[in-house]
């Protein structure tokens, strides 16, 4: 389960995929951390009453690590959703004031011509309004990709590193 041919670009296409790769990712994150909980609880539980230099110095970078990759895995996600709110908000409402403008034009045609041009108006708006919401999912896995990074990170390097300390 390797994590750098398993981390998705943020161009994949199909929201599917998007989600399963995620998934997978977090998957890797679970067991990392699940690994790292194991040896640490088995190192606190050795130390017992009296702990060595190195082991206190273990327990304060257990604590530091979890805090420093919660805020970063907050401002990940803040910063994408702020970035992507925006474009979408945008996207959003240009089409509400196209399907608008198309809506009152096609109720005010007088022609059948006109008719016909302003109702493929407001069929070309209505596309355009389910591009844009087809895009929120691909959107929210991007956000929750940006917010499991840090964590992913900080649980697999951990794993590593703590395996190579046992061995």
């Amino acid at each position: 389960m390797s994590s750098s041919s398993s981390i998705a670009a943020p161009g994949l296409a199909h929201p599917l995929t998007q989600w399963i790769d995620l998934a997978l990712k977090t998957q890797e994150m679970l067991l990392s951390s699940g690994s790292v909980i194991r040896m640490r609880t088995e190192r606190i539980a050795k130390a017992g009453l009296a702990p060595s230099a190195d082991d206190l110095a273990e327990f304060q970078l257990m604590g530091h690590e979890k805090l420093a990759a919660a805020s970063e895995s907050g401002m990940a996600m803040a910063r994408q959703w702020h970035s992507t709110h925006l474009s979408l908000a945008g996207r959003v409402l240009q089409q509400w004031v196209q399907g608008t403008t198309a809506f009152f034009l096609l109720a005010g045609s007088v022609t059948p011509t006109q008719a016909a041009a302003h109702g493929d108006a407001l069929a070309q708006s209505a596309a355009g309004t389910v591009s844009a919401a087809s895009q929120l999912s691909g959107l929210a896995v991007h956000i929750a990709r940006e917010g499991l990074a840090p964590i992913h990170a900080a649980a697999t390097s951990n794993a590593r590193r703590l395996a190579d300390l046992e061995a």
